[in-house]
């Protein structure tokens, strides 16, 4: 048996440490940050002071003698690592340099560049980006055989969320594509070769995907348990950040690396575990302390950010869910006398309306613009406000990615409309054509210029059907079904002599080739059909085509210059508009949480799907949770109770599950009415 033998520290001990704990810290951070060996859960609700505890954590291991290189920190951002370490730094007379701190990727990238070679590849490997993944997922594709002339094959954008779905999971892609992707269930062979094939060409090429960062890692870890050994003597204390977003393989590596010492603190909050839908396993923090029976739970619920009025409402929000940590959030702000405000307004655009209102009157007030921020469920929820923010020359910023008229699908849909509408529309013709299996930018010129020389380019309508004069067309034999299907769309378009509305089109343009073209392209199919049948119901209050192309034109900024909406280099004096999910971490004085009607907050399909016991509607509302707790003053709570439609009639929205549940002295119900022809 060797011979153990310790070298003493000369960093300073406890008792030395510059830092007064019980004093800069509350009784439970204190109680967390100090606690002895052994595995320990944190739950620090929202506001708490996480990032404080972590950072004094780090610090007091620091303090008590424990070598920088003993200590690893994993976080799910390398700002919020850097921050921590910073802070450290700034706290004690340590070297922290050698601290293994960051993401996952970035300490598995790390672990694999020391001993690539047990995993096929060199310590030189290179590290895809998504342009490079996409290049060598279609050589893969030409590799395994797979003929895409016979069957519109998944794009590799959307193999590679398969593959990764089901690698970070752990769950067969059997299981994933019956459950996520149906629609490509007779494919599954195909693509079950395409991901072999790839697998095999990421070791030749010597490359390593942003996921091989993670499964390689682990994998090397259990085949070569001499080198788990080294970084399991090495790394006496685990610290994991956000750890109720970690996913299957996330929590094996922090496992592995945990198993000598055991000395694993986990932070985070079950009440904001959102993001099931890319891979998080709610179920690693609810089950901690059975995984761990020696753990300790320390729980922070003093909130520094929130006034009480909102915490009183959060507190009550979440209390409906039956699997969680049950706590109650503790304001250290003083009352505000205002509690949260619960809007019903007549229909999505006077909600547009109050909210554009509103935001004027607060910053009259006293409230900066970039102080405020509105959240929603899904993207597409946020049109009509954009369009009224718009109008106002209200600045905003969109977190949660493209305004919506300036989206990918939202411009297909409009460039069929486009070409309808001016049939001498070059840019709508080639965006079409290329959406087509085997039509690239040169043969869709080709297509063009015959385009051109046709009837169908003329001012008048031809007197055959677009399909009778498209079919002489000279196409790609793998373009042939779907340029066929793209004649008897447009042929939809228009009867008789006129166009037929917006509406109509849309729907024949969601329900012909284009829809071929989403399931294949788009890895979220399902939210873009949602943004469709957004544009589609907007729609209906126009007439005339010529008309809504005008406005989406307008709205979306092509009218020359940039428009009040766009991102500012400053990033100042600008209204955020994001969706609840890329919200989370962040905080503002005044918030909006709109469409909060069933439906849409909870999201519909999970309503559909009954999913109560499975915690799909736990997990909305636990996303709901974090839409409220982002207030630090004010907050808004509304939702249309008409839909006006004028083919069908105006459609009655019921308010969200979620306002029902909440205790109706908790909020202030506005009653907001129209004056004069303001709206």
């Amino acid at each position: 048996m060797a011979r153990k033998y310790t070298i003493e520290s000369t960093a300073p001990s406890g008792s030395g440490g510059s830092i007064d704990y019980r004093n800069e810290l509350n009784e439970q951070q204190y109680a967390a940050v100090t606690s002895l060996l052994g595995p320990a859960l944190v739950i620090a609700g929202a506001g708490s002071g996480k990032t404080r505890t972590l950072t004094y954590r780090v610090a007091y291991l620091l303090d008590n003698g424990i070598a920088p290189e003993n200590i690893l920190l994993l976080t799910f951002t390398n700002k919020a690592a850097r921050q921590m370490l910073d802070r450290v730094e700034d706290l004690v007379p340590h070297e922290t340099r050698s601290i293994w701190g960051g993401t996952f990727h970035s300490i598995g990238n790390r672990l694999l560049r020391r001993h690539a070679e047990n995993v096929g590849l060199t310590s030189s490997f290179s590290i895809m980006d998504r342009e490079d993944q996409k290049d060598l997922m279609a050589v893969s594709i030409a590799a395994a055989g797979v003929n895409t002339k016979e069957v519109r094959f998944p794009k590799p954008e959307v193999l590679a969320n398969m593959f990764s779905l089901s690698e970070n999971t752990g769950i067969e892609l059997q299981e994933i594509i019956d459950a996520r992707y149906p629609y490509f269930d007779n494919l599954h062979e195909n693509i079950s070769r395409v991901q072999r094939a790839y697998t095999e060409r990421k070791i030749a090429t010597n490359s390593a995907d942003f996921d091989d960062l993670l499964i390689l890692s682990v994998r090397l870890l259990q085949e070569n348990p001499e080198i788990a050994s080294i970084y399991q003597s090495q790394f006496q204390f685990v610290l994991v950040d956000e750890y109720q977003d970690t996913n299957w393989v996330q929590s094996q590596m922090i496992d592995m690396l945990a198993a000598r010492h055991g000395n694993l603190m986990v932070v985070g909050d079950d009440a904001q575990s959102i993001y099931s839908w890319r891979g998080a396993d709610f179920e690693h923090i609810l089950e901690f302390s059975e995984t761990y029976p020696k753990a300790k739970t320390f729980k922070i619920e003093t909130n520094y950010r929130s006034v009480p009025e909102v915490l009183q409402l959060a507190n009550h929000a979440i209390k409906p869910n039956t699997r969680q940590y049950k706590k109650t959030l503790r304001a250290h702000r003083p009352a505000r006398d205002q509690l949260p405000a619960l809007v019903a307004l007549n229909d999505p655009s006077t909600q547009a309306c109050f909210v554009a209102q509103r935001v004027l009157e607060l910053r009259d007030e006293g409230i900066e613009l970039e102080e405020m921020a509105v959240l929603y469920r899904a993207h597409f929820q946020a049109m009509e406000l954009q369009m009224e923010l718009t109008n106002r020359g209200i600045p905003f910023n969109i977190t949660s990615g493209l305004r919506f008229f300036e989206q990918a699908h939202v411009k297909d849909v409009a460039a069929f409309m486009k070409l309808a509408v001016n049939r001498r529309d070059e840019v709508a013709f080639k965006r079409i054509a290329r959406m087509l299996p085997g039509i690239g930018a040169v043969s869709a010129d080709k297509l063009w210029s015959e385009w051109l020389s046709s009837p169908l380019a003329a001012k008048d309508k031809p007197e055959d059907t677009f399909s009778a004069h498209m079919e002489k067309f000279r196409v790609p034999t793998k373009a042939a079904s779907s340029w066929q299907q793209l004649g008897y769309t447009l042929d939809e378009l228009i009867e008789g002599d006129r166009l037929v509305a917006p509406e109509e089109m849309i729907k024949s343009i969601m329900g012909g080739v284009y829809d071929d073209y989403m399931r294949s392209k788009f890895p979220n199919y399902e939210n873009r059909i949602q943004d469709l049948d957004q544009l589609r119901r907007y729609s209906v209050q126009f007439e005339d085509t010529a008309e809504f192309l005008s406005q989406l034109a307008l709205l979306a900024g092509v009218d020359g210059g940039p428009s009040p909406g766009e991102p500012r280099k400053d990033q100042s004096e600008a209204l955020t508009l994001s969706s609840v999910h890329q919200a989370k971490g962040l905080e503002w004085r005044a918030v909006f949480v709109i469409w909060l009607t069933e439906g849409m907050f909870p999201n519909g399909r999970v309503i559909e799907e009954d999913d109560e016991e499975e915690s799909g509607l736990e997990e909305e509302r636990r996303l709901f949770y974090v839409a409220v707790t982002r207030a630090k003053d004010e907050l808004y709570l509304s939702y249309p109770y008409m839909w006006p439609n004028s083919r069908t009639g105006d459609i009655m929205q019921r308010p969200s599950r979620f306002l029902d549940e909440i205790s109706s002295d908790l909020v202030e119900e506005w009653d907001v009415g129209s004056a004069g022809a303001g709206w």
